[in-house]
């Protein structure tokens, strides 16, 4: 940074997921790269779990309540209009108390509070919108944005086309490293090395339907030459490792709570079943890996299913649906897996969807924004 200029101040808003976290540090990480003596703030929800990661990573974050539109239960959206209306005043006096050169949103209904303040206290602000379908708060925001940096094609049927930049979403940068191998992957979850491996993510609280697919085929699945590398997620822990006893615990079917070092578990695959969120997808692109993706249902606006069209329709993923997952899934993934020319395919053409640099590519606009990109 140079001598005599005022330090860089951010603020940076949203949260509720892992989707909406991770690209939020990987920003802040970007900015303090490159001015560390920035100042970042971040602004939470009250209880989710941007609480408790922003702080891990070391950074400074304060909360305001807020909670969705209910669309069965319209009288619960009184209350939280009501939590809106008070989100904006303590918005507007962390805005006012910090005084932030720039704002940014990374999605998520907190975000909707500081931004909207931001922008009628006439300070920039930039959204990165990490789904194909825009959310309901980034909809609302981008009318008034100065920026929205995307990951999609046609994104223009949500927001100002002028405003719209194609940067792709930032990811964890511990997956990239070049230093981890495939031994090391294998040792560390004790597979076999002769055997080719499938890792089954659903999200860190894991999911039923995936679970409950691979329990149907865990006789198939022992009785193939293949193995699966399986986070079943912390809700159903205790109630997978029970059922997988009763079928004898077949050796080839390793079953973790969480895998915390998704590097080495990357690393270990030759294939990949997992949900289609936003920042499953950017890094399974960025690591070339072929997947079989089973969007969520329970998603808003079902932008799972849209996600992962993206990949389907450039023949770089394949897709199953939630309700055919029970059927279909495993039969699906042990005849892929196998079929050399087809991982082939499936690896290069998500290669090629890859939006590599995203973080430093969101930090170049927003610096334009404030005047300070040819510094």
């Amino acid at each position: 940074m140079k001598q005599g200029m005022k330090q860089l101040k951010v603020i940076i808003s949203g949260g509720g997921t892992g989707g909406h976290i991770f690209p939020a540090i990987a920003i802040a990480n970007t900015i303090k790269k490159r001015y560390p003596q920035s100042d970042i703030l971040f602004v939470g929800a009250e209880g989710r779990m941007e609480m408790e990661k922003v702080p891990t990573a070391g950074y400074n974050i304060v909360s305001l309540q807020v909670s969705g539109l209910s669309r069965k239960n319209l009288l619960k959206n009184i209350s939280t209009l009501w939590k809106f209306q008070k989100s904006l005043l303590k918005a507007k006096k962390i805005i006012k108390d910090f005084q932030p050169d720039i704002v940014i949103g990374v999605g998520g209904y907190v975000s909707g509070s500081v931004l909207y303040k931001a922008t009628s206290m006439h300070i920039p602000t930039l959204i990165q919108e990490q789904n194909s379908y825009a959310g309901i708060t980034n909809k609302f925001l981008g009318k008034k944005a100065s920026k929205i940096c995307v990951a999609y094609e046609g994104m223009e049927r949500f927001f100002p086309k002028e405003k719209i930049v194609i940067t792709g979403n930032p990811c964890r940068e511990e997956l990239f490293s070049p230093q981890i191998t495939e031994d090391e992957a294998i040792k560390e979850f004790n597979l076999d090395p002769s055997k080719k491996t499938i890792l089954v993510i659903g999200g860190s609280l894991g999911s039923a339907m995936l679970n409950k697919s691979i329990l149907n085929y865990a006789e198939t699945i022992e009785a193939s030459d293949i193995q699966i590398l399986w986070q079943c997620g912390k809700l159903y822990s205790f109630e997978m490792n029970m059922d997988l006893a009763a079928k004898g615990n077949p050796k080839n079917i390793h079953i973790h709570e969480f895998i915390s070092r998704m590097d080495l578990a990357y690393k270990a695959a030759d294939l990949v079943i997992s949900r289609a969120g936003a920042s499953s997808i950017s890094e399974l692109s960025l690591l070339g890996k072929p997947v079989i993706l089973v969007p969520s249902p329970n998603v808003s606006e079902d932008h799972q299913t849209k996600n992962a069209m993206a990949l389907v329709d450039n023949d770089a993923a394949i897709l199953i649906a939630d309700s055919e997952a029970i059927e279909k899934l495993i039969p699906t993934a042990l005849e892929v897996v196998q079929d050399e020319k087809e991982l082939k395919t499936l690896s290069a053409n998500i290669l090629k969807m890859a939006q590599p640099d995203s973080a430093n590519r969101i930090v170049d606009e927003a610096l334009k924004l404030i005047g300070k990109d040819n510094e």
